[in-house]
């Protein structure tokens, strides 16, 4: 049985191969209305279908490809920009603050030249690391002349004193500190008071007569009796007034200096004279 149903398979192969070869001769023989042969045309049909499926399929890799190309190019000119945007940046970041330095030195050497005092210029160096003492060092020390109780001055108004002078350098106690004093007057009245730190950003001016003319916005001045300010330069302007009765409860300042940008400072190296001239722009 087995070898009977081989044979019968066997010939089921031959018939069905035999059948094909005379289909592909008949089809090579007959012609389609274009004049090829049938086999010619379904050969090429088949062939074409395949070009074109490799085509898209090239096509598409090289698309593909050359975005990837592409997008990088982007990427890479888009990091280049951004790094020549980060370099103008701070380029113009440094001409910004060279101006404000000229512009700073401009203001200290008209001081300098207005006022008729002997004054070395200090850069500021550091400051202190508690608000508990408002002090700043400064660059320059006894080698240039500088003592104990100098006054410091900046062009905006009193910056404060020297407390502590080394060779090289110099402690100063700003004006907002709340040890720090200065004899003071009320410009426009004459009315005559101490100022005294707080420890913050303002001033209290104090011990000034209940009959005292003194309104806000009146700009107070050094008065010179200390011994340690010269006498006229700007110290602040009266901000609040409290009364108490008949006599001031407080007079609360808000400084003529910005302690927290201090760049660059004149010491004062003449004793103080009560008579002596602040610069214009300093009352």
């Amino acid at each position: 049985m087995p070898a009977l149903d081989f044979r019968r398979r066997s010939t089921t192969w031959l018939f069905v191969t035999v059948v094909v070869i005379q289909l592909v001769l008949i089809s090579a023989q007959v012609s389609t209305k274009s004049g090829a042969p049938v086999l010619e045309a379904v050969a090429f049909g088949i062939l074409s279908e395949v070009q074109v499926a490799g085509s898209a399929v090239v096509h598409s890799v090289t698309g593909v490809w050359t975005g990837y190309f592409d997008l990088r190019g982007l990427r890479d000119e888009n990091r280049r920009l951004q790094e020549e945007l980060s370099t103008a940046r701070i380029a113009l970041q440094q001409e910004r603050a060279l101006a404000q330095r000229s512009r700073n030195l401009q203001q200290l050497l008209e001081l300098q030249e207005s006022a008729k005092l002997q004054t070395v210029a200090a850069d500021v160096i550091a400051a202190a690391a508690t608000p508990d003492f408002r002090t700043v060092t400064i660059g320059k020390g006894t080698m240039a002349g500088l003592r104990r109780d100098m006054a410091v001055l900046a062009p905006a108004g009193v910056v404060g004193r020297v407390i502590v002078p080394s060779a090289r350098a110099a402690k100063v106690q700003l004006l907002i500190d709340r040890n720090a004093a200065a004899g003071a007057l009320i410009e426009r009245s004459r009315a005559q008071g101490v100022v005294l730190g707080t420890g913050d950003n303002t001033l209290h001016l104090e011990y000034v007569t209940g009959s005292a003319d003194v309104k806000v916005g009146d700009k107070v001045v050094t008065s010179g009796i200390d011994g340690i300010y010269p006498k006229g330069f700007l110290i602040g302007t009266v901000q609040l007034i409290e009364r108490s009765g008949g006599s001031y409860g407080s007079i609360a300042l808000r400084p003529a200096v910005d302690f927290s940008s201090l760049e660059e400072v004149l010491v004062v190296t003449t004793p103080s004279a009560e008579g002596a001239e602040p610069a214009e722009g300093t009352r």
